[in-house]
């Protein structure tokens, strides 16, 4: 009877010992996922703000300055790429998102490879013209 119990209790620490790595994996990509999606949506608001600017009379030097106020307020750092086309109110915006814990677990898996380099987020936002005076 003991000798059961001791073989199952190696047992229940050898499964934890496999389970919890995989569980704390699955955890952190859910936090580093849910942040690249929600760096996805702030490069999109900005965007929008932008192209609203973009598409009054005369503002053309406003655009960038309302972008990067927009990402800073929602707390990206300013390596944002901004491009603006004023004549059809095209505002597009591009920023190098890191992930904070998967990157290096990937380089440890695949060293030498792409995986260090940032992915770039980007979004497009189009503004209907005012007419204007």
């Amino acid at each position: 009877m003991r000798r059961n119990i001791r073989s199952e209790r190696g047992a229940a620490i050898l499964e934890t010992a496999l389970a919890v790595p995989l569980l704390l994996l699955v955890g952190v990509g859910a936090v580093e996922f849910g942040r690249a999606y929600r760096t996805s949506r702030v490069l999109t608001n900005a965007a929008r703000e932008g192209a609203r600017v973009a598409a009054l009379p005369n503002r053309a030097t406003a655009v960038d300055a309302k972008v990067r106020q927009y990402l800073q307020t929602d707390g990206l750092i300013s390596d944002a790429t901004v491009g603006v086309n004023i004549n059809g109110s095209e505002v597009t915006v591009s920023y190098p998102f890191q992930f904070v814990v998967l990157q290096p677990v990937a380089q440890l898996l695949v060293s030498g490879s792409m995986v260090d380099s940032p992915i770039t987020v980007t979004a497009t936002s189009v503004g209907q013209n005012e007419a204007g005076s």
